[in-house]
């Protein structure tokens, strides 16, 4: 298995799958490629169908459908739901990668010592990575 889904990602996958008047079989569709100031540029749809190629991954009630891409470059990662006052999303956890902020500038300090290998906040309907900004973690 290329990822890990939580709980809470799991949930908002499920309610997207909902809002997006899927079928009870339907799952959601993450596509994800290198760019983005975060280092990935990530978009979803609902399908009622795997596309041929794609990973299909269920957990915790949530069916993920992921492309050979994005099955290669999250492998190992875990993919969490965050909510803050400014974004919410999914966002892309390597606990055995260096800790990077949001928008990839990294902290050599943590590195190898486990944390957040990438963040990224997405919307539907491939919108590019909003609020990206230098801070320190």
């Amino acid at each position: 298995m290329c990822v890990t889904i939580t709980p809470r990602a799991a949930k908002y996958m499920r309610q997207m799958v909902r809002f997006g008047e899927g079928s009870a079989s339907a799952g959601f569709r993450l596509a994800v490629k290198p760019g983005g100031c975060s280092g990935f540029d990530s978009s979803f749809t609902v399908a009622e169908v795997p596309t041929p190629g794609d990973t299909v991954i269920e957990q915790n009630g949530a069916l993920l459908f992921l492309t050979a891409e994005s099955c290669s470059l999250l492998h190992g990662y875990t993919i969490d739901f965050k909510e803050s006052p400014s974004a919410a999303g999914l966002a892309f956890t390597n606990p055995n990668g260096p800790h990077v902020c949001g928008c990839g500038a990294g902290d050599s300090a943590a590195a190898g010592q486990g944390g957040v290998g990438v963040v990224t906040f997405m919307k539907r309907e491939q919108a590019p990575v909003a609020g990206c900004s230098s801070h320190k973690a």
